[in-house]
């Protein structure tokens, strides 16, 4: 045999081997190319090629996008394992490689097989990295999301004295944490769903499975998977595309910043809507009766519960119908108002340049204008601004002679009693305008034509096929309705909202006697 033989052979296997280095490393490239391509090419998309293997046999490249990504965790759970790992017997031609690293060298939590680019791009824009290896044609997604985010803290609209000072942020898999943790069961449902051809927002559907009502999950499930949008940046935005009265001034979407009002409902048979980016979770089906319920009536006593629920009750009539009430008593029911209060209306009025519907409206409207300035700017300024706003223009006003001192205190009563029923603010703010246009043309025979209309839109609307006012048509409902029962008195759930497992406890009335109380001690060993 020629001595230069084994030389040809040697030089022949090494030239075999860089050639196929040179061709699995080629492809990698181009795989990168294209996946920066799909991610934009920014200076935030971070691409960290690097060797790994026995005797850096295989290469490989880290795809992430900078301030989405965890560093700490890119580094510690893919970097580092990969460069310590010593294996070269795998195959990474039929995706042997990947599959091998997932089980054995990785040490993240969650790590996914991606099938195409796309995957991967849509992965590392929601937070993930994306892992390449060198004759793989497709990747591994692991999930490193790590940016920053709001902490788990009191939500401002809904303050309580006596409960959880916890409330949503704008993390979704924190959102959905805290709901887990206010129901340890085994059937509860997280399903998760994206909306939004740019922005592929995350959205999680959590319901209770053998309580929720299956046609209502099908129906959320339907509704969402049929938006076609470009941008989903709120919940506001599914509340909107979802409804069943989009016209209509009553919401028939719930929604709540407190994890404890939420568990409860779900523990009914609502379907939760959680959306990625907002601490405002959605519930669906949502009845009248959700807007007048706090979650402090759970946590107080039943009577106190029951007291301030009619409370709230009585208080969204006077800011409905106040304003209009007054217009239609002034202009043509004098004769309803008592002998000394109608001459010191009567002497109120005189010299006012304006009718008293123009006068209710300025009013009303100046209210408006001062509450929406107070919102909008920050907190100290705001508070200042509706307080001195408000003492100052009335004083001025009436000083003037531009308003009666009476409209000024009928506002003002309006103004006090809309804070009571916030989630209704909405509808008030539109029935009122409403209601003062009747009482102006019709005086009291208005105020009850639009009353009766009022209730008939009520009664004809539906949320995903529950009746609106599904919490008086049954005793079960009744008794969360107007007021609050002991809670050892509501044994089952309602029953349009909950199917299959419609019983929440035992009727009893505490405390048991003794021998009751030990009977059971009996039963139960």
């Amino acid at each position: 045999m020629a001595p230069g033989y084994f030389a040809r052979k040697l030089r022949f296997f090494k030239n075999f081997k860089q050639t196929r280095q040179d061709g699995g490393d080629a492809q990698l490239q181009a795989a990168l190319g294209e996946l920066k391509g799909l991610l934009g090419g920014g200076n935030d998309v971070k691409v960290h090629s690097f060797r790994f293997g026995r005797g850096g046999k295989f290469r490989g490249a880290l795809v992430f996008i900078d301030g989405l990504a965890d560093s700490r965790a890119v580094t510690e759970a893919i970097l580092r394992p990969l460069v310590r790992w010593n294996g070269d017997k795998v195959s990474s031609a039929d995706g042997g490689l990947l599959d091998t690293l997932a089980r054995t060298a990785l040490c993240a939590g969650d790590v996914e097989a991606a099938a195409s680019l796309g995957e991967l791009a849509a992965a590392c824009l929601s937070g993930d990295t994306a892992l390449l290896a060198d004759g793989c044609a497709a990747g591994l997604i692991v999930s490193t999301k790590g940016w920053d985010k709001r902490g788990v803290t009191e939500p401002l609209s809904e303050t309580v004295v006596r409960g959880p000072r916890e409330g949503f942020t704008e993390s979704l898999r924190t959102n959905t944490a805290l709901i887990r943790r206010k129901i340890k069961n085994g059937n509860l449902r997280v399903e998760r769903m994206s909306a939004g051809r740019k922005t592929q927002t995350d959205i999680c559907l959590i319901y209770l499975d053998g309580v929720a009502n299956p046609e209502v999950v099908e129906t959320v499930k339907y509704r969402i998977g049929k938006l076609d949008t470009d941008a989903i940046l709120e919940s506001g935005y599914i509340e909107e595309y979802i409804e069943d009265a989009p016209f209509s001034p009553f919401a028939t979407i719930g929604y709540s910043e407190k994890p404890d009002v939420i568990a409860a409902r779900i523990l009914e048979g609502r379907t939760a809507i959680v959306v990625d980016g907002t601490p405002f979770v959605l519930t669906a089906p949502m009845l009248f009766i959700e807007s007048f319920q706090t979650a402090e009536d759970y946590y107080a006593r039943p009577l106190y519960a029951a007291l301030t629920r009619l409370l709230r009750f009585a208080a969204y009539a006077v800011t409905v119908f106040a304003p209009a009430v007054y217009i239609a008593l002034t202009s043509f029911h004098q004769e309803l108002i008592p002998t000394t209060l109608l001459l010191t209306i009567a002497n109120a009025h005189e010299g006012t340049p304006f009718p008293v519907f123009i006068e209710t409206a300025i009013m009303v409207f100046a209210f408006e204008v001062l509450r929406e300035a107070g919102i909008r700017l920050p907190r100290p300024i705001g508070q200042t601004i509706s307080i001195v706003g408000a003492l100052i223009m009335g004083e001025a006003a009436v000083s003037a002679g531009i308003v009666s001192a009476p409209m000024v205190i009928v506002i003002a009563v309006m103004a006090v009693a809309s804070f009571l029923v916030p989630f209704q603010n909405e509808s008030a703010s539109v029935l009122r305008i409403l209601m003062m246009t009747a009482a102006a043309f019709l005086g009291w025979y208005g105020i009850s034509m639009g009353c009766l209309a009022v209730l008939v839109h009520l009664a004809t609307l539906n949320s995903f096929g529950v009746p609106y006012f599904d919490c008086f048509s049954r005793t079960e409902n009744v008794q969360d309705s107007v007021i609050r029962m002991p809670l050892w008195f509501m044994v089952n759930r309602p029953r349009d909202l909950a199917r299959g497992d419609i019983r929440r406890g035992k009727f009893f009335i505490p405390p048991p006697r003794p021998h009751e109380a030990n009977a059971e001690e009996r039963d139960r060993l």
